[in-house]
Formats: C-alpha cells, structure tokens, sequence
C-alpha cells in the first residue's frame, strides 16, 4: 500500500492538491486529505509534483520489426525497463512488415512476458500483408480464444503493402466485428496507412456505404494526412497520430480542429524507421523509440504551451476508449488500476507505478526485465 501526499493531480482533468491511496493493484481513494489508519503503508511525499495516469501506447513492435535493409537491419526487441522510464504501464503490440521472420506466436509469447514482468499488455494478430497471418488459422479465433489479442494489424496505402480491395477489407473487418462481440473486445482493425495511392478514402467508402460502425477502423500514422485525420474523427472514428521529433507542433493544432477525445498517440516503438529515396528504394534504417510518446506531451506543454489536461487525453482517457479499458485505465479515480505517474517540477518522469507496484522511484529503476543489466 502506498500514500502519496500533496499531489498535483491531473487525472488528466486538474483535480489540485490531493492524497492518493493504492491499494493492492488498485487506487482506492483520492481526496484532499487522507488519514488511512492501516500498517504496512509507505508514505510518499509529493510535494512540487504533479500526478498524471500512466501512459498508454497502443502502438509498438515488441518483438522488433524487419529493418527492410536485409537481415542484419532486423530491429530489436523491446526491452521491458524502457517503457517504465517513458511512464508507459498499457501497451499493445503489433507485427510490421516482417511477418516472415517474426510471428504472432512469438509476438503473443512476449506480450504474455511483458504481463508477468508486471506491464499491462495486448497485442494484435496480422501483420502488413492480406490475406492475415494468425495463430489459430483465423483471425476471428485469435480474438475470441487468445487472451492478449484484441483485434488485427493491417497495411494500406503503402508499397509494400497488400494492396487489399474493399470488398477484402470489409470481410476482414466483419469478421473481427463479430469475434469482437463474441469475446467481449474493442476489435479494432488497426491500419497502417502509408503515404501513397489514395489513403484511406478507402475507409470513407467503407462507413459511407456500409453499417460496419466506424470506431472498428483504426488508421494510424495520420499524422502523415492531417485533414483526413481531422475529417475521420468528425464522423465518429479515432484517428492515431505516431510520435515524432516534432510532433507536438503539428497536434498543437490537430487537436484543435478534431473532434474531441478522438485523437490519439501511439510511438511505433521498435518497429523500423527506413529512409527510402524517390524510387523507393531503401537507403538507410533507423529504430523508433517509445521514449518519443512522453517527449511530444511534454513538448506539448512545455514549447507550445498547451495545458496538460488538453495534451494528456491523447495517451490516456482517449486511447483507454477506444481500446475500451477505460475507466480501469487512462484516469486517476477511485476503482481504476494504480497505473500511475509522478512528474518532477520540468515534467520529467519521476516515478512509476503500474498495476500498484513501484517500478521507479526518484527516477532510478526498481524493476528491469528478466534478462537486463
């Protein structure tokens, strides 16, 4: 049990000074003044910072992506300690363009790890290509028996897409829709969308002239097409936005023009970064960072003066929506999982808590991956 005293909440609405209890793997109260007497509690006192949810990211390559410049450009996998240090505690994994050399066996394996280590974790079958690879033989089954898997990866717009048809991509979203309504979960069809061909007018057509609801359509990477992102949320669907270097300058204004708690943002942790000249062909590779979710909020607020309860939605309440984990994740509220963060006074991460336990203190790791140093 843990007693965090003097806290400025935000939860990620601005609550002030107040105590928060955890309990367990839960948040058992949040007041002005807490006076629980019960043994075994440590007491934290937080005065001068600022309490906010843990971040959720619904977007990284646990077990590294294909580098797209031969074998040895392979990306690693994601290491365990680096989300606790962005203040990551909900993440969900995804496969990329390599889904010769990695696989949603190995992708489920390290996600069921990353549970044991003590992170909330998801991930999604399918990988870039159509028809989906899975691990039960259908995609509708990964859903419904895999614990972990909530919905399916898909790629459009790109070139080293599938270059799937409507029709195709119809199937695959009903499919998912009724495992979805079968099991109990979001069922999203999260869609890399490259920069080419016609983007995702695509799925316009598709919540145009059908009745699949909107909110299984997942586009990601729509930083990269900003009014269709803004036009997408208007009709009710979310719209993901991946975390770059200058990213908050561009969702200083996005979040602005969209509809509001529809946007979101994901880091494309691990996945590979390739640098492709005018022919598309592959002249250099780099490795995305999770560490760029919490360095955008933070630019954000810091360089573009947005108010942290308009710039935290983006990683907690609205991505705990559209995955359909909230209220038991993105808030600060009695009865939600003691996922949690302690920003210093330059709104560095501090301290972490996930699921209740204590991974960071005072910025220094409590608790690293099996196999780290």
């Amino acid at each position: 049990m843990y007693l965090i005293r003097n806290a400025d909440v935000y939860a990620p609405e601005h609550l002030g000074k107040q105590d928060i209890l955890i309990c367990n793997d839960k948040i058992a109260a949040v007041a002005p003044s807490l006076e629980p007497n019960l043994p075994g509690i440590k007491v934290i006192d937080a005065q001068g910072k600022t309490a906010v949810p843990g971040f959720i990211d619904q977007h990284v390559h646990l077990t590294g992506g294909g580098g797209e410049g031969g074998l040895h450009t392979r990306t690693p996998e994601f290491p365990f300690s680096t989300a606790v240090k962005a203040g990551v505690t909900t993440l969900v994994g995804v496969l990329g363009t390599d889904s010769f050399t990695r696989s949603v066996e190995n992708l489920v394996a390290k996600t069921k790890a990353l549970k044991n280590e003590g992170l909330t974790a998801y991930c999604l079958t399918g990988a870039y290509q159509y028809p989906s690879i899975t691990l039960t033989g259908s995609v509708a089954k990964d859903i419904v028996f895999i614990e972990e898997v909530i919905g399916c990866k898909l790629a459009m717009s790109d070139h080293r897409c599938s270059h799937p048809t409507e029709e195709e991509v119809l199937r695959l979203v009903s499919d998912i829709r009724m495992a979805s309504l079968v099991a109990g979960k979001p069922g999203e069809l999260h869609i890399h969308i490259g920069g080419t061909g016609n983007c995702i007018q695509m799925l316009f057509d598709l919540v145009e002239h059908t009745d699949v609801p909107i909110w299984h359509l997942r586009p990601t990477h729509m930083g990269r097409h900003p009014e269709d992102a803004i036009r997408f949320t208007q009709l009710g669907g979310y719209a993901d936005i991946t975390a770059k270097v200058d990213s908050h300058i561009q969702l200083k204004d996005l979040i602005k023009e969209a509809a509001p708690g529809m946007l979101t943002l994901s880091s494309d942790s691990n996945g590979s970064l390739p640098v492709w000249n005018e022919k598309h062909e592959n002249i250099g590779v780099k490795v995305a960072s999770i560490q760029t979710l919490y360095d955008t909020i933070r630019n954000m607020v810091v360089l573009e003066n947005v108010p942290l309860e308009e710039a935290l939605p983006l990683v907690t309440t609205n991505v705990a929506r559209a995955l359909r984990l909230y209220p038991v994740k993105g808030t600060i509220t009695p009865g939600c999982d003691g996922d949690l963060l302690l920003l210093d006074q330059d709104l560095k991460v501090d301290t972490v808590f996930a699921r209740g336990k204590m991974m960071m203190e005072s910025s220094q790791l409590l608790v690293k991956g099996m196999f780290e140093a």
